[in-house]
């Protein structure tokens, strides 16, 4: 507070904490807008376009050695107009100039540096540079455009051009029908690229990718198949057993840098963790195994205690570093654990692998090392006895973390990012009948529908310090309807459906490619950009366009609408052959394709008892159902006639014929064939 700044730039008045960081460099960035668009055009001088996030620790490492450099900036200055953008908040900035990156480099990550013309054609693109290449690069560019504007006119629009043919499918007219060999095909190419000892795709780093398990979890409900099961329950162990998991806050790193899951690169984003609730919510049904339950538990009060805001939203993410160093507030010595444990210390150690030489840069990342059997057994204590001493040390050792310098904390509010938390609360809430998760995530709805969303139907993206900005994205709305139709189905509150509706009619409206039947993830509101790009791959969030034909397919059933049946069918065929070619990178597409090749249930619960039949129906994990009802018949076709004043009636349906009613959830179980 009252700290004198020698530089401020234009980046002063904007809410994204990624853009503030920088705010105070030497460098005179603005934010992504016309006053920065016009002025390069008006100067014609190139652009300087870097992007990144919050929690980007590559992104602070450049920051302070060329960005804080006042020769470096001096460059910068005068010759380029340098804009900051905050991936997070405008994804589609970042497509366009990472499918550059991806034509140029043949990789990509962020800080992503790109130079461009002065109408925003990239003619560059490159990561991380070191102080001495990013001025060589400054420098070189500078001079070329002053010398040889042609050469960079030509390089620009090859660039452009190949950014304009990325991602582009084509209508599948055949629209064929499920391929139960295709299928399985795919099942067994996502099998044999995982890593039989540790889990996850083979090699290093490691990221979760919830969506490929997702895909697995299905197929093995479907197709049984024990190397499926074991290539899951190696992957969930490793993640929830290693060092990416926070075992003392809860809570998951966004990956791992070796192939053991041992050290994290430490930031922790709300995508990953929302993602990861659902996941583990479902492994638990599967397997039920009470250390997938544990995860989700866990992963929940960390979300709530570190991303909470008090409007209903949740936060973007935490950083990597404290105190300038990379998971300074999560790595412990052998003497701070001794010190803070005392004679509970060796049995703590051992359960989480404690050495005196440690497993990272010689301090120790905790891993749960062996069980509480094993523990039970080597300490000759009871097992209620160890977890309670597991417990009480976990608190302890959580008094003396809280006391350290905290990571940087992201604190905007994203509406795609929240609508998956919202899914990952409602996931938890049917798997462990919980009812502050359902209480949680009404929450969350609530303040996605009073914040984000326009009487027209339009939704925004971002929310900080009570503002409301930036047209939403294709992810924001397709996450959004999955969102609301989950809270359908939690709560038989019509009014969540209605809202789904109301936004799939939206994006319809102005997302759509008619000769696809894609999406655009820029609605035609939205300002144009060099390309109007579509999402297609499912990446660690699947794509917007898989999502999409999700929500399209799952609102189809509850509002018998054929139209939207269609579209989502029509989708899914279109990636025919990506899913069956690499459906590592197509995995919700994957899994798409599996769903709508099996029977689909209808189970409508309706009557005073309802909500506690529901909850029975939710427990058992069944991927191709839906769940409607409530105390009355509501206004939804297939509830119509199915209301009786003296018993709560479960209906089992199938494409729109029902089965004779039951009254036991156990009955109804049996009706629900695979």
């Amino acid at each position: 507070m009252g700290q004198e700044h020698k530089h401020t730039n234009h980046l002063i008045s904007e809410t994204s904490p990624y853009l503030l960081q920088h705010a105070h460099n030497p460098v005179d960035w603005f934010p992504w807008g016309e006053e920065a668009l016009d002025l390069a055009k008006r100067e014609d001088k190139l652009m300087i376009i870097s992007i990144g996030y919050a929690a980007c620790h590559w992104c602070h490492v450049m920051e302070h050695e060329s960005f804080e450099d006042s020769t470096i900036a001096a460059k910068m200055n005068t010759s380029y107009i340098s804009i900051k953008v905050d991936r997070e908040e405008r994804p589609d900035i970042d497509q366009i100039y990472m499918d550059a990156a991806q034509l140029m480099t043949g990789r990509g990550g962020w800080p992503l540096n790109v130079i461009a013309l002065p109408d925003g054609r990239p003619v560059f693109a490159g990561t991380y540079f070191p102080k001495e290449n990013w001025g060589k690069v400054v420098d070189y560019f500078a001079e070329m455009y002053r010398t040889q504007p042609g050469k960079m006119l030509e390089q620009a629009e090859k660039i452009t051009e190949g950014i304009n043919q990325l991602e582009v499918p084509e209508l599948n007219e055949s629209g064929a029908p499920f391929d139960s060999s295709k299928y399985t095909s795919a099942g067994a190419k996502v099998v044999s690229s995982i890593d039989k000892k540790y889990g996850g795709r083979e090699g290093a780093p490691k990221f979760p990718m919830p969506a490929i398990y997702e895909f697995l979890l299905a197929q093995n409900y479907y197709q049984s198949d024990e190397e499926i099961k074991t290539a899951l329950q190696v992957t969930l162990d490793g993640m929830a057993n290693g060092g990416i998991y926070d075992h003392l806050g809860g809570g998951f790193a966004r990956y791992s840098v070796d192939e053991t899951w041992t050290v994290p690169h430490f930031e922790k984003m709300l995508y990953d963790n929302a993602q990861l609730i659902s996941l583990y919510s479902h492994a638990y049904q599967v397997f039920g195994d009470e250390k997938y339950a544990q995860a989700v538990r866990e992963t929940i009060t960390f979300c709530n205690r570190e991303l909470s805001d008090e409007s209903g939203g949740f936060y973007s993410s935490l950083d990597a570093d404290s105190e300038g160093e990379e998971g300074k507030f999560y790595v412990w010595s052998e003497e701070e654990i001794d010190q803070t444990l005392g004679e509970h210390a060796k049995l703590f150690k051992t359960y989480y692998g404690v050495s005196k030489k440690g497993n990272f840069e010689g301090h120790n990342i905790l891993e749960r090392k062996t069980s509480i059997v094993a523990l039970s057994e080597k300490f000759d204590l009871s097992e209620s006895v160890v977890k309670n001493i597991i417990s009480t040390s976990k608190s302890k050792m959580m008094t003396v973390r809280d006391g350290r310098v905290r990571p940087g904390l992201d604190d905007k509010t994203l509406t795609s990012w929240n609508g998956l938390m919202i899914i990952g609360l409602v996931d938890a809430y049917f798997a462990l009948q919980d009812e502050e998760y359902l209480n949680r995530a009404v929450k969350a709805g609530e303040f996605i529908k009073t914040n984000q969303i326009r009487p027209s139907g339009a939704i925004l993206r971002n929310y900080k310090d009570g503002q409301s900005t930036i047209n939403g994205f294709l992810d924001d709305y397709a996450y959004s309807i999955l969102a609301f139709t989950k809270l359908y189905e939690a709560t038989f509150d019509e009014s969540w459906l209605e809202q789904a509706k109301k936004l799939k009619e939206y994006v319809i409206v102005h997302f759509s490619d008619e000769q696809t039947q894609m999406f655009f993830y820029t609605s035609d509101q939205d300002e144009k950009l060099i390309a109007r790009k579509m999402e297609l791959s499912d990446n660690v969030i699947p794509a917007s366009n898989s999502a999409m034909a999700e929500a399209l397919y799952l609102l189809g059933q509850f509002y018998y609408n054929q139209k939207d049946l269609d579209r989502a069918i029509q989708m899914v065929a279109n990636m025919e052959k990506e899913i069956s070619e690499q459906p590592y990178f197509y995995s919700n597409w994957a899994r798409l394709y599996g769903l709508m090749g099996q029977r689909h249930f209808e189970v409508a619960v309706v009557g005073v008892d309802a909500q506690s039949k529901k909850l029975g129906l939710a427990k058992p994990f069944i991927p191709n159902k839906i769940l409607l009802g409530g105390s009355s018949e509501g206004s939804l076709e297939l509830l119509d006639g199915k209301f009786s004043e003296r018993q709560t009636l479960i209906y089992v349906c199938e494409n729109k014929s029902c089965l004779l009613p039951v009254e036991e959830v156990a009955m109804a179980k049996r009706q629900i064939v695979k």
